[in-house]
């Protein structure tokens, strides 16, 4: 790594404080900053990479419902549904929340997690995930702090970034770009777009997550909101569809 904004930081800091720090030792800490940033992100990576088990693929969010009733039928309705997702529905609601679990009200987000879970199949998918997701963390010897049973997964993510030294605004990002991914991928498997569409779509989301994420890591319970109505009722709707890809 060239650059850490991190060290820039701890430049200036030490440097005010001992005006005749040793440059050698110095060069030192700033790479051994560098060295733990690093470390934090791939830790990150694999926490919301697709090939950790939680099992993200068999879920679309009421996607492939929106697909079925032609509410989402190609890559710019997508981009539109996802747009809204991101910007005032489950997500974004999702993000603030596990800003909250990262700050250590884990119990008081994680009751108003599962309460937003406006039907049936999401709270199964976020309970689902948000145990599996424990569960990995923990059989591969990770730090996990102490969690509610039945936990949501937003609420799982913000709980293990914090023990795991993962600054909020960049569990929020991964958080966010790991959720959008795993739609492009329900999409492709729906045939609402193609490979190619959907990593087009992904980038041009870059900068959305980028401004949420910076400004939801300080966001509280009093940011929760969302207007995506179709979306809850996709969701309602695909408790009763009988042929199926996805669970939810």
């Amino acid at each position: 790594m060239d650059q850490c904004r991190a060290p820039l930081a701890v430049d200036r800091c030490v440097r005010s404080r001992n005006p005749a720090f040793d440059a050698l030792a110095f060069a030192a800490n700033r790479k051994g900053i560098c060295q733990m940033i690093q470390t934090q992100l791939l830790r990150l990576m694999m926490l919301l990479s697709p090939s950790f088990p939680v099992g993200g693929f068999a879920y679309s969010s009421a996607l492939e419902q929106a697909a079925v009733d032609g509410l989402v039928s190609n890559p710019d309705e997508l981009g539109d549904w996802l747009e809204a997702t991101l910007q005032s529905g489950s997500l974004y609601n999702d993000a603030i929340l596990l800003v909250q679990a990262h700050c250590g009200q884990i119990d008081e987000a994680n009751e108003m997690a599962l309460a937003l879970a406006g039907s049936k199949e999401r709270y199964l998918e976020t309970t689902a995930q948000g145990a599996a997701f424990v569960a990995a963390v923990r059989a591969a010897n990770l730090p996990c702090p102490a969690l509610p049973e039945p936990i949501a997964y937003s609420i799982s993510v913000g709980a293990v970034a914090a023990v795991q030294d993962i600054a909020a605004e960049d569990a929020v990002g991964a958080f966010l770009h790991a959720f959008l991914s795993n739609q492009i991928q329900c999409a492709i498997r729906l045939g609402i777009t193609g490979q190619n569409g959907g990593v087009a779509l992904l980038a041009q989301l870059e900068n959305r997550i980028a401004g949420l994420s910076s400004g939801l890591a300080a966001s509280t319970l009093d940011d929760l909101g969302s207007n995506t109505i179709m979306a809850d009722i996709s969701s309602k709707r695909h408790e009763a569809l009988g042929s199926r890809i996805f669970r939810t």
